[in-house]
């Protein structure tokens, strides 16, 4: 264990986020999501919810500053519901640690899928709400 960051990151998880440049993206992908068939380089968060893993990553990690929306998540396709809860949820903490971030961009989900294959990494949790993917930009570390 190491003090100040959550125990909800894995020793994998943290060697990948602080491998990850400026742009680099990494994808926090509910339960549903094709991940292993997008990606080669998956990290399991088996028994976690997305919002826990924005709640453990997000303190380590600023988000790009630089870019138009660096957090996407994956539009809904015309027919489905999704649990409304989901995007105010990711908000909220994302709203937390980086209040400032524009909001949310929504992008089709082939589009969503092709950006997940340019991620850095996909993050695997066991959130079964629908449309419950993320995809989060890392941006430049602010000196202090």
């Amino acid at each position: 264990m190491l003090k100040g960051i959550s125990p909800l990151i894995s020793p994998e998880l943290l060697k990948i986020l602080a491998e990850m440049g400026h742009g680099d993206e990494i994808v926090l992908a509910d339960a549903h999501f094709p991940g292993h068939s997008v990606n080669n380089q998956i990290i399991r968060a088996d028994g976690l919810l997305v919002t826990q893993m924005l709640d453990a990553i997000l303190p380590l990690m600023a988000l790009d500053h630089a870019v138009k929306s660096p957090v996407i998540m994956m539009a809904i396709q015309e027919g489905d519901t999704a649990d409304p809860a989901v995007e105010p949820a990711y908000r909220a903490v994302i709203d937390k640690y980086a209040p400032k971030t524009p909001p949310i961009q929504r992008i089709d989900r082939f589009e969503f899928y092709e950006r997940a294959r340019q991620a850095y990494a996909v993050v695997m949790t066991t959130e079964t709400r629908i449309y419950g993917n993320i995809l989060l930009k890392k941006g430049v570390t602010p000196s202090k």
